[in-house]
């Protein structure tokens, strides 16, 4: 069944807060967009949700609308810019960050209603190793570690890796580095977090590029707006764009993996077809 669409589904994670796990999952979402895709961003920092602060959005319902009852996943999703649509978290909500599995597995779930509106969803993890951070990037096809060049950020990266690895078999992750004051300490973080992991675990790294420390980012962010749409010639913006581009050309996932994912059922219909 050719006709069965295929959702790429790519989880932009990390470990440590402040690498700007969120500045690379909304830019990179926009500039996928740019490219024809079909792109749905999901806030997945389901507790403390700042997608909707950081692009100046307003809000008629949350995830935690979703999760209760009160609304459809379609109702929740939010017209962004550059055609991106986005699912907002809740913000103030503790118990949102300690959902029960089967709570998980129902967002997860819910998000097969609109698998034929859409091509790419990144989704925007919490910061930690967290069960809604687990359930998350294994319910993704790809886990995007962000990483920056501080000790505590190649930590805390391997620390989650560690997680994935030893507990649900993960052995394959895409590392972005951001902030990155050239392409050679793009290169050099990526090396040395790969040293450490060949050192004490059997996982591929796989180098997803770099994207460069530009003040453009940071006015952007003050103004409510994302450095790919407010600042499009940016040395950041283009860095974006690359990345897209070889976003793109990762295969898609064709067969189920065995535990709760998105859009299963889409890839349960192509193995049957």
């Amino acid at each position: 069944m050719d006709d069965v669409n295929t959702v790429q589904v790519i989880a932009v994670t990390g470990g440590k807060g402040g690498v700007g796990k969120t500045t690379v999952a909304v830019n990179l979402s926009l500039a996928l967009a740019k490219l024809g895709r079909r792109v749905v961003l999901l806030d997945g920092d389901l507790g403390l949700g700042n997608i909707d602060v950081l692009l100046g959005l307003s809000l008629k319902y949350t995830l935690a609308d979703l999760i209760d009852g009160r609304c459809e996943l379609s109702e929740v999703l939010l017209g962004g810019p550059g055609g991106v649509r986005i699912v907002p978290a809740a913000s103030g909500f503790p118990n949102m960050a300690h959902l029960s599995p089967a709570q998980h597995a129902g967002l997860i779930q819910a998000f097969s209603e609109i698998s034929d509106s859409l091509d790419v969803l990144v989704i925007d993890t919490a910061a930690g190793i967290g069960s809604s951070v687990v359930s998350l990037v294994r319910a993704a096809q790809e886990a995007l570690l962000v990483v920056c060049d501080e000790p505590t950020s190649i930590t805390d990266a391997y620390a989650l890796i560690k997680l994935l690895n030893r507990d649900y078999g993960m052995d394959r992750f895409r590392i972005l580095v951001n902030m990155a004051h050239n392409s050679q300490e793009g290169r050099a973080l990526f090396v040395k977090l790969t040293k450490i992991t060949d050192h004490f675990l059997d996982i591929a790294l796989q180098y997803a590029g770099a994207v460069p420390y530009d003040e453009c980012a940071r006015r952007a962010a003050q103004s409510q707006r994302a450095v790919y749409e407010y600042y499009p010639r940016s040395k950041c913006a283009q860095a974006f764009h690359n990345i897209a581009v070889k976003v793109s050309t990762w295969p898609l996932a064709t067969i189920p993996r065995g535990h709760i994912e998105f859009f299963v059922e889409q890839l349960v219909k192509k193995t049957r077809g």
